[in-house]
C-alpha cells in the first residue's frame, strides 16, 4: 500500500491548510490511520489519528485546532488556527489489512507545512 500527501504550503500564524493522504493498492480494511509531524531538531510525533470505529484522538497542542477525518482511501488533515509551532514536516501513517489478508503499516513520503509571517 502506497500512501500520497498533499496540501502542505507556507500559510501565515491563525490560517488554515487542509492536508490529504491518498492510499493506493488493496486494502481490506484499515486499523488506523493518522497524521505525524516531525519539527527540525525534534522527533516524530503523533498530531491526530482515527481508527476503523471513527474514533478520534489527538495531540494536546492541537486539540480544538485539527480534525481528523477520512473517506474510502483518504484521509484528511483540517488545520485550523495555525500557529508557528505547527511547523514542520507532515506524515501520514496507515495501518490494516491489504491483499490476502496480510497486515501493512505504510508512511508517506511527507509534506511541508510552515507557518510564518
Amino acid at each position: 500500500v502506497q500512501l500520497m500527501e498533499s496540501g502542505g504550503g507556507l500559510v501565515q500564524p491563525g490560517g488554515s491548510l487542509r492536508l490529504s493522504c491518498v492510499a493506493s493498492g488493496i486494502i481490506r480494511s484499515f486499523t488506523t490511520m493518522g497524521w505525524y509531524r516531525q519539527a527540525p531538531g525534534k522527533e516524530r510525533e503523533l498530531v491526530a489519528s482515527i481508527d476503523s470505529s471513527g474514533s478520534t484522538n489527538y495531540a494536546d497542542p492541537v486539540k480544538g485546532r485539527f480534525s481528523i477525518s477520512n473517506e474510502k482511501k483518504t484521509v484528511y488533515l483540517q488545520m485550523n488556527s495555525l500557529k508557528p509551532e505547527d511547523t514542520g514536516i507532515y506524515y501520514c501513517n496507515v495501518g490494516g489489512k491489504g491483499s490476502f489478508g496480510r497486515s501493512f503499516d505504510s508512511w508517506g513520503q511527507g509534506t511541508q507545512v510552515t507557518v510564518s509571517s
